[in-house]
């Protein structure tokens, strides 16, 4: 009989708030549960005097312990009439779709014009099919009509004034067109939003967690945690007229995006607006807090012309000029609080001031008006008073030469000629900021941390990644350096599967890099260049990654910026294996340099991660490039604005019906009901059971029958899809696993005389359907032995006593029916990969025989164990061979037959930082197997294979059998954010 290896349980740890009954699985659910349920606990109201620390007494000293600090003047407590309660959302009844005529109207508005973008001969086409009286012209003007939303466009002409002695080039005669949208009611539709009205923050505040020795540790989160918002607040409160106002950051980011490598125009330059106002997880969710607020013009010219010092200026100033127009409507409420209604119903004044700008290094060094290759940052000091300039200069970007203040730049412009600003400054003095035009605003001080041009693509893609390609040549020759780039690229591509993680089936060998292309190789780089270069080299990739997973955790803390400027200090020493091997001759690189600064920035602007380019160019497809394909091409700029514009109405239209209540049944009762309001369901089909909704529930469009403890997926998911992770709408919640039965929808369509049913049936896959079959089919005959012992460890969870104690004849027998699954879906708080405005991310953990259609896939989990010291946090790897469930004693056991991995050695291994495992094995060699109950395993793991030396891999190795065909494995705390924190 298999003994029991391992002791594991379902819950353990009990939560120390007062009050709370939650039992959790380690330590680290435990500090999610904390996170999620119980952070908002300690907020305190507004203390007496301004700038003091108060923590809330607590009779329970285990109790995670915050304190909030809110700025006292700028408090958004003046409300015009603070004793009149809010006002409801909308006067209109529950049933009132205008300007719709019902809900499938507007549903088949928003699917076809937002999530579909189909053209309008397409959308002709298909309601023709249909037979649904409803043109395109109706469609289109029924979404016209809709006043929720609804910002039109404008547009302004800039010319060149300048200088015209000598050849008058054609650029100087042409007037630049700038689209745009009035930002004043773009940022004023952003605060009223009702699905952000309960992730707005009005004030500015700051945050400290009490540490068990009575310290405080101060966290940083959303931009109005950080230092700049509390800063600007102050001096905002200088004038007593804006007291008890809210304070409104105008956060701005623009980056030029192409549509196509057609002939015609094929870039354009959107600009996109939100508020600092609005969480960090609001916006990284894509929840419309980021707007397109207007489109800059791109001068452009002949090759002659290219290098003529008056274009290159005048490019320059276009961008300042257009920003400056653009703007203007938000300079008067800068200065004078103006009345708005807020997401809550209540009416506030409002202070607006320009916030941080997110952009990359290229659009920095014409936002900052600086010669490329300086630095362009201004780093707030901590007295809040003066300013400072990185005065690094390009060739030792980071050599300690002091610092400037703003007032001394702005004598130099004034003394200096513009040669010299230009060749011992790096100041570009003719050109004219557009902060100059706004009060209290210097963009210097303003330029956003950018994780993802900054680190990923600049640090990591063009220069690590690059320069081991430079060292292995450098070292071996141009030919053998190939051989060994081609085996990497084979390790790379036998990186196991893994829930979100993108497939590179050639390896990195690709010409054109996306952001999410290098953001997955950062995640199985590191052990594919194991043995090809210096353990220095290694060392140097796993500072970075530390500091870039550390960076991007949507709580910064104290001890999180401790453990940053130590992985950049890490990072600083390592990297010399660079020079000392000849692959570099310095380190006087902006993209490298601007790490030096995130300690700084991260206070003045809370976490990074919620102000990276990743979400303007997320944003990019949606505003930019599908309106784009679904035009006629022809003036097509015209067509993408009124496309925005559109979406625009159709999604604040979708909020206002969800609040009022009108989209929480499922379609099809709303579509009968509406079909009986008009008498035209014959008596038969008001009979028919597939047309009844009741017990059933809608996902992912779909209805599906649902199923206790059963989650239900749908269909397949296609064969182009790279990844099985979504974000996860909803509340914070505690971590959840449940099975996913996998269906294949039928569907059937019946039609009457002026309606149509989609009937739904399913077909679940055959599986064995009682245990000796299903360990006949599994290949495992002690499976029924494995499934006694599990029933016994259940059955007996309360006592000291285990299945290896007792013999085999006193375990219960089970004969029953069995159901096997091929997936599981977990849920669970990690804000800081892709999730739901709650922070909930999803990802499935597969076990199949045929995983799209092809090969095996059986992953790795975190399994929860009873405080074992060998475990990692009280977790142990398992490799997932079965799901299914059985009842017993009338109740369901959800479970997983497991093969266990072993530790090797007791600390992560010291050149990756990656704790190391292997398969465990009897001692007959035989696989060590348990069944486990489904709720102990805490997440899926990704491990990735120990090629240790420079021995090429086997040609048959790939991503679906590597979990089998070596020794040792990696845990890949790089495989994710939330895979980081728990791991490190």
């Amino acid at each position: 009989m298999p003994h029991a290896r391992r002791s594991f349980t379902i819950a353990q740890l009990p939560c120390p708030y007062p009050g709370c009954e939650e039992l959790l699985k380690n330590k680290s659910a435990l500090t999610q549960h904390q996170r999620s349920v119980h952070q908002q606990s300690f907020r305190i109201s507004r203390p007496d005097q301004p700038h003091r620390d108060h923590h809330p007494a607590t009779n329970n000293p285990q109790a995670q312990c915050f304190v909030w600090d809110y700025h006292l003047l700028l408090d958004a407590g003046d409300f015009i009439d603070p004793t009149t309660p809010p006002p409801v959302p909308s006067e209109r009844s529950n049933d009132d779709w205008t300007p719709y005529r019902n809900r499938l109207e507007f549903e088949t508005a928003h699917f076809l014009f937002s999530q579909e973008e189909m053209s309008a001969k397409k959308i002709n086409a298909l309601l023709h099919l249909w037979g649904i009286s409803l043109a395109v012209h109706d469609l289109y003007g029924m979404i016209d009509a809709t006043p929720l939303g609804d910002v039109p466009w404008s547009s302004h002409s800039i010319s060149y004034t300048g200088d015209r002695s000598g050849d008058i080039a054609p650029w100087m005669d042409i007037a630049y067109e700038v689209h745009f949208r009035d930002p004043q009611q773009l940022a004023q539709n952003i605060l009223k939003n009702l699905d952000f009205k309960d992730e707005i923050d009005y004030t500015p505040y700051r945050e400290w967690e009490e540490r068990p020795d009575g310290t405080y540790n101060r966290r940083w989160r959303d931009l109005m945690s950080a230092d700049w918002a509390w800063n600007q607040a102050d001096i905002i409160a200088q004038d007593p007229q804006t007291h008890g106002s809210a304070f409104v950051p105008i956060i701005l980011g623009s980056d030029k995006t192409m549509v196509s490598v057609a002939t015609g125009q094929n870039d354009y330059y959107p600009l996109y607006l939100s508020i600092g106002n609005v969480r960090n997880n609001v916006c990284r969710a894509h929840r419309n807090a980021v707007v397109l607020v207007g489109f800059l013009a791109i001068a452009k010219t002949t090759k002659k012309y290219s290098n003529d010092a008056r274009f290159r200026t005048f490019k320059k100033q276009l961008f300042h000029s257009s920003l400056s127009k653009i703007l203007e409507t938000l300079r008067p409420g800068m200065t004078i609080p103006e009345i708005i209604m807020c997401a809550d119903g209540h009416y506030r004044k409002v202070v607006y001031r320009l916030g941080p700008y997110i952009a990359d290094y290229e659009e920095q060094v014409v936002l900052a008006g600086i010669v490329r290759n300086w630095c362009g940052w201004y780093v707030l000091m901590y007295a809040h008073t003066y300013h400072f300039r990185c005065i690094g200069f390009p060739w030792d970007l980071d050599g300690e030469y002091g610092n400037r203040t703003r007032e001394l730049r702005e004598a130099l412009i004034e003394e200096i000629d513009f040669g010299t600003l230009w060749d011992e400054w790096g100041i570009i003095g003719d050109i004219v900021l557009f902060t100059s035009h706004f009060p209290r605003s210097d963009i210097h001080a303003l330029l956003a941390p950018d994780l993802l041009h900054q680190l990923i693509k600049g640090t990591f893609k063009d220069h690590l990644v690059d320069w081991v390609g430079y060292y292995l040549e450098e070292t071996y020759g141009a030919t053998r350096a190939k051989e060994i780039l081609d085996d990497i690229d084979r390790r790379i591509a036998a990186a196991p599967s893994f829930s979100g993680l993108r497939r590179f089936a050639e390896g990195r060998g690709f010409s054109q890099w996306t952001g999410d292309d290098s953001k997955a190789l950062m995640k199985v780089y590191i052990n594919a260049i194991e043995g090809y270069v210096p353990e220095e080299m290694v060392c140097t990739f796993r500072a970075f990654l530390e500091f870039c997973f550390i960076a991007r955790h949507d709580i910064v803390t104290d001890d999180t910026l401790e453990d940053l400027e130590d992985a950049l200090k890490r990072f600083h020493e390592c990297r010399e294996i660079f020079i000392s091997t000849n692959v570099r001759s310095n380190f006087a690189l902006p993209w490298q340099h601007a790490m030096k600064h995130y300690p700084e920035l991260i206070c003045l602007f809370g976490a990074p991660n919620g102000l990276c380019s990743s979400i303007t160019e997320s944003k990019h497809i949606e505003a930019v490039k599908r309106p784009y394909r679904h035009s006629s091409k022809f003036n097509a700029l015209k067509q993408v604005l009124l496309t925005n514009q559109r979406m625009d109405k159709l999604a604040a239209s979708l909020v206002d019906f969800t609040a009022r209540g009108m989209l929480k049944e499922p379609s099809a009762l709303t579509h009968l009901r509406y079909f009986e309001k008009l008498n035209t369901i014959p008596d038969d089909t008001e009979r028919n059971p597939h047309s009844s909704v009741d017990g059933l529930r809608t996902a992912n469009n779909n209805i599906v029958i649902q199923q206790p403890g059963v989650e239900g997926l749908g269909e397949e998911p296609s064969e182009d899809e790279d990844v099985d992770e979504s974000a996860a709408d909803g509340e914070r919640a505690l971590c959840d696993i449940r099975l996913a039965r996998t269906i294949r929808m039928c569907s059937k369509l019946v039609f009457g005389p002026s309606f149509f049913i989609l009937l739904n049936h399913y077909e679940e896959r055959h599986h064995a359907r009682n245990i000796p079959d299903l360990a006949e089919e599994l290949n495992i005959p002690e499976l029924p032995t494995l499934i006694r012992c599990f029933l016994y460890d259940q059955l007996h969870a309360d006592t000291h006593r285990s299945s290896a104690d007792v013999p085999l004849q006193v375990m219960p027998v089970y004969r029953g029916r069995v159901d096997v699954f091929h997936s599981a879906l977990a849920t669970f708080f990690a804000p800081s990969d892709p999730s739901g405005t709650g922070g909930m991310h999803r990802e499935h953990i597969q076990a199949t025989p045929s995983w799209r259609r092809g090969a095996a896939r059986y992953d790795t989990v975190l399994v929860d164990m009873d405080n074992s010291t060998n475990s990692i946090n009280g977790m142990d790897i398992a490799r997932v061979l079965c799901l299914f469930s059985f009842p017993f004693l009338s109740k369901m056991f959800p479970c997983a037959l497991v093969h266990w991995y072993k530790h090797i050695g007791s600390q992560p291994d010291n050149t990756t930082g990656l704790w190391m495992v292997r398969p465990s094995f009897e001692d007959d060699g035989s696989r060590e197997l348990s069944v486990i109950h489904l709720d102990t395993i805490f997440r899926a793991v990704h491990l990735l294979p120990i090629f240790g030396n420079s021995d090429s891999i086997h040609p048959a190795v790939n991503l679906h059998n590597s979990l089998d065909a070596f020794k040792g494995y990696y845990i890949n705390k790089f495989a994710d954010h939330h895979s980081f924190e728990i791991l490190s």
